[in-house]
C-alpha cells in the first residue's frame, strides 16, 4: 500500500509545470547558456540614432521588437559577437 503513494495513478502521466514555474526553468537555462535579461530604457535621440545608422527603419520607431532587433545589431556590431 506504501507504493502508492511514491508511484503515480497513471503511469504515463506528465505533471503539468504553473506558468512562473516554466519562466523560472527558462530563466535558469539562459544563465547556463551565459545570457542575461536586462531592461533597457533608451531616449528618443538614440532610438533615432538607430535610425540613422541604418539599424531601423524610420518607420518602426515605435515597435518595440524592431528596436529590440535593432539594439542586438548594435551591441554585435560595437560589441562583437562573442561565442
Amino acid at each position: 500500500m506504501a507504493d502508492s503513494v511514491t508511484t503515480p495513478i497513471v503511469a504515463d502521466t506528465k505533471i503539468a509545470r504553473s506558468r512562473g514555474a516554466e519562466r523560472m526553468r527558462r530563466c535558469r537555462q539562459r544563465r547556463r547558456d551565459g545570457l542575461r535579461c536586462c531592461r533597457l530604457v533608451l531616449r528618443d535621440n538614440e532610438i533615432k540614432d538607430l535610425v540613422r545608422r541604418g539599424l531601423l527603419l524610420a518607420s518602426e520607431q515605435t515597435n518595440s521588437n524592431a528596436i529590440i532587433k535593432a539594439m542586438y545589431e548594435f551591441f554585435d556590431r560595437t560589441l562583437g559577437r562573442s561565442t
